[in-house]
């Protein structure tokens, strides 16, 4: 346990930012899976209107740190991919 004054405002901060980190990684992970569902289905007029949200959110994603900006790219370009193909 913490036992020093900066230690103990470091544990308050700390659990904070984890709550945020937590939220939008939910978020992140949520405009997968919906985006994962309308390729799924083949609703290709849903998906494409979709992706620049997808785009948005986790270029959001990567500015904070929560994924690198090579993977969200990279998952833009593979889900972009999947949908010309359907």
């Amino acid at each position: 346990m913490a036992n020093t004054k900066s230690a103990i405002k470091r544990i308050r901060r700390i659990s904070k930012q984890t709550a945020v980190n937590k939220a939008r990684r939910s978020r992140y992970k949520n405009a997968i899976k919906k985006m994962n569902s309308l390729i799924e289905n083949k609703k290709k007029s849903e998906a494409l209107k979709f992706l620049p949200k997808l785009n948005s959110e986790l270029m959001k994603i990567a500015k904070t740190g929560i994924i690198k900006k090579q993977n969200a790219s990279r998952n833009v370009s593979r889900f972009t991919k999947k949908i010309t193909t359907l």
